[in-house]
Order: structure tokens, then sequence, then C-alpha cells
């Protein structure tokens, strides 16, 4: 580990098959002295193993005389110094950093460049724990919204803090983490077998406690990825990002899936829904639609622009009327209402595409019109009373409408009609089913959906319909001509 310099030249052998090397008998003059004209100075030094654990030997030359090796030499044996040998993630940090400046003809790294970084300038006391550093963090996140930073909190109380909080920021490595992780399906198994006890009393022990999803995993470590890169990119606490180390399993979001009369005879007998994502087919969308408008419902308009547009529950209540042109058939997405547990406000979209113009329908847009009459009768009878929000869709004394309540009234409008269940956002996956179904291009329903690109839309609702999925069958079919066919019975046509 010490190293050491020796001098070599370039000579071969008198057949050329290969080099003399440090043999060379005119790298010594006859007093055995070094010869000043022939050969270079080399260094050698064992640097620490990589970390997949192999040796990593350095050799370097092409120095004039052995006190120029010598120095570099030293350089190194001083730079190597710097971390704790007991410390192999310091250690092959310090290999890294001299190997890099050796193969690039960099200078040698310092010593205080060595700490500085390795962040050993930073004393042990000023490291603070992952559970100090992430109640900073979080504290800090000034910019974000606030459904985004109760995310957080959420994830940092409930999952990062009980299993890495203790642990120093330096000293986090992706074993602890894999380690949460783990700890975390354990609790899920553990919910699970007790949920599925027939014993009342072992039932109640995990009351109100909740399995953590796949896709809740994903969001945890989003949380700790953005966290630990800020740690090392800003605070300078760490080097590397130990979050980034980790694989977890993907996440296969659930397919709409469409209420077939099948599906629909199988859940009224066994009351069990076949995915958590279900679509209406359109006649059932129209029996829907037609059962809340004969009902004369003050929130048809509501759910007939939803349907039709594939607004999100949010967008809807929080549409104005300055983001409609009725007479150009454009409505324009630039709030929302947030629901914060049981509290809202008011709030712009996540992201620049959500906010984006939408084409209506003449038949919305007059859907439209008569909803703003029957709302100016109701500002005429509410009076000075009347809550000047702007919003299209109030209640009945011109106030925000609850996201909650909204969706509470439309499971009740659901049972009325006596149709099969569907979340309210389920009528946003519907209309693309409702689009593909009238033939319109991918590319199209992408763009009025606001997706991120057509891929994604094509993945999650391209065979939902069995309508599309039997046309198709058929089409290709029909595309191949034959004298003869079956016609669909088995037996030969001519």
């Amino acid at each position: 580990m010490r190293g050491s310099t020796f001098k070599r030249c370039g000579c071969r052998t008198s057949d050329g098959r290969r080099r003399l090397g440090q043999s060379c008998p005119q790298l010594r003059r006859p007093d055995g002295n070094w010869s000043r004209n022939h050969g270079q100075w080399h260094l050698q030094i064992e640097l620490p193993a990589r970390t997949d654990g192999t040796r990593r030997p350095l050799r370097h030359g092409g120095y004039p005389t052995q006190a120029a090796a010598d120095d570099v030499l030293n350089q190194i044996r001083a730079a190597l110094a710097v971390p704790d040998p007991t410390d192999p993630h310091t250690t092959v940090k310090t290999g890294d950093l001299i190997e890099t400046a050796v193969t690039s003809g960099a200078p040698i790294p310092t010593p205080d460049q060595i700490r500085r970084a390795l962040h050993l300038d930073i004393t042990p006391d000023e490291l603070p724990t992952i559970a100090d550093y992430l109640t900073r963090w979080l504290a800090a996140r000034r910019t974000i919204k606030q459904g985004t930073a109760r995310n957080y909190e959420g994830h940092i109380r409930l999952h990062l803090m009980p299993y890495l909080g203790h642990l120093r920021i330096d000293r986090l490595r992706p074993v602890h983490i894999d380690a949460m992780y783990d700890a975390i399906d354990e609790r899920n198994t553990a919910i699970a077998a007790h949920r599925a006890s027939r014993d009342p009393a072992v039932r109640d022990r995990v009351k109100g406690q909740r399995i953590v999803s796949a896709s809740t995993k994903h969001r945890i470590h989003a949380t700790l990825r953005k966290a630990l890169n800020d740690a090392m990119r800003r605070d300078r606490y760490i080097d590397t990002n130990p979050a980034l180390m980790i694989e977890l399993p993907p996440v296969r979001p659930p397919k709409p899936t469409i209420w077939t009369d099948q599906r629909v005879r199988t859940w009224r007998d066994t009351g069990k829904i076949p995915s958590p994502v279900m679509v209406w087919t359109p006649q059932q969308t129209g029996r829907f639609l037609d059962h809340t408008y004969a009902a004369n419902d003050r929130l048809y308009a509501l759910y007939h622009l939803v349907t039709f547009t594939g607004l999100r529950r949010g967008e809807a209540c929080g549409l104005h009327w300055d983001d409609l042109d009725l007479d150009t058939h454009t409505l324009t997405v630039r709030w929302q209402i947030v629901q914060h547990g049981w509290a809202t406000s008011l709030d712009t979209p996540k992201t620049a595409d959500s906010e984006a113009a939408i084409a209506l329908d003449a038949e919305t847009v007059a859907v439209l019109r008569a909803h703003r009459a029957r709302q100016d009768r109701e500002r005429l009878a509410t009076g000075p009373a009347w809550a000047r929000t702007g919003l299209v869709f109030t209640t009945p004394t011109g106030g925000q409408l609850h996201p909650a309540d909204v969706t509470d009234h439309f499971r009740h409008l659901t049972a009325q009609a006596g149709l099969p269940p569907i979340r309210l956002h389920d009528l946003r996956h519907g209309t693309a089913t409702l689009a593909l179904a009238a033939g319109v291009d991918m590319k199209v329903i992408s763009r009025g959906l606001r997706h991120s690109s057509p891929h994604f839309t094509a993945k999650h609702y391209g065979d939902v319909l069995p309508e599309l999925s039997h046309a198709a069958a058929e089409a290709t079919a029909g595309v191949v001509p034959r004298r003869h066919h079956t016609g669909g019975t088995g037996q030969q046509i001519a």
C-alpha cells in the first residue's frame, strides 16, 4: 500500500517480440548509477478496492526524474491517509478520486480537497439524523402545492422517520432502505392475516390500519429520493444518493374494465366488483344521464360535462364562467377545488399540460346555457345573500361545492338509476372509451383528456370496449379474400 517508484524504457529484444522494461542494460551507467538520458520514471501503488471488491493496482509513468515520481507518489499517499480505513465508503471514494485524476492527467487531489469531497470538513456534530434533516427539509419546501406537502408529510411521519430517522444522514446505506421496505411488507402481511381472522378481537387490532400498496411505496421512495438529492447537491451532507440504488417492483395500475351484462349479473348475485376501475357501456351512460335529466337534478350539467369532456372532479367544481366561451364552444381549465382532508381550497392545476382548451359539442353547450339560466333564477331568488364566486357549479346560494358532496350525490343518482357502481372519476375513463367507440383519433382523445402522450391513452383504453375488439377482429378477417368460408357455423359454404 505504500507504493514504490521504478525506472523503465521502451526498448525491445533483438527480435522485437517483447519490451525490455526495467531489465534494459542502458538504464544504468557503468558505475551502477541511473542513466540520465535513457528511460523514464514510473510509480506503482495499490489503491483501495472498488465497490465490487476488485483490486485496483495503479501504475503511472513518464516522469523525467525519480524525485518527480516520488513527489506524485507522496501526494497519493497523503490523499489516501485522509479517510478512515475502516469506512469502505470513504476509502473507495478516495480511490475513485485519485484514479480519475491520474488517468485524466489532472493534479492529485490535496488532503483538503479529499476532506471536502468526503464532507469530512463537516464535523459529526453538524451532520443531522435523517429525522432532523427531513423535518427541516419539509419546512423549507415553500413552493410546492399544499397537496404535495401533505403527501410528503405523511410519507415522512408514517414511514421514513420510524424506520430511518435514527440514522445519521451520512451513514444511510441502500441496505437500510431495503430493510424499511421489507418491514413494510411484513406489516402488510400481518394486517392481512388479522383481517382474515374469524376472531373479532383480532380483527379489531388492525382496525383503521391500511396496507401500503406498491404505488404508495413508489411515492414514499420518490419523497426520500428528492430529499436526499437536496442533501447531496444543496447541503453537501452526502456525496451519493443511496435511494438511487434501490429497485422497487413495478406498479401495474388496473386497467378500466367495462360493465358487461355478465359482470353486472355476477355483481348483483355476489356483490363483488371485478376491478377498482369500472366503466359504463354507452347504453349505461345514457341511462344515467336520462335519469339525472328526468329528475331535474340541479347538478345534471356537471355530470353531463364530465361525461363528455373528461374533466376531473376538482376541475369541474372549480370551473368559472370566465373559463367558458359558449359562443366558440370552448372550455379552458384554469382552476380546481382541491380537498385536503375535509378542508378545500381553490388552486391552479398541478401541471401546465392540465391547462388546456377543450372543445365542446353543441349539446353540451346547450346544457350549459340551460344551467346558466337556472343559476340566474337561483341568484335572483337568493338576493343579496348570493355568494359571488363566479363558479359554474355552486350550491343553491352560490357557494363552492364540496367535491365529496358531489361524489356522494353521484353515488345516490347511480343507485336510483339501478346502475352498477362506478366512481365519479370513472366518468373520465368513460369519456375515452366513448370517443374510441365513435372512431375519434387517439391523438385527439389524448389531447382532450390532457394525457402525457397518445401512447398512454392507447395503453389504458385501447381494448376497453368489447365492441371495439370485435369490430377489429371482423375487419381483420375481412381483409383476406376466401373462395370458401364457414359463415360462422363451422360448415363450409361455397
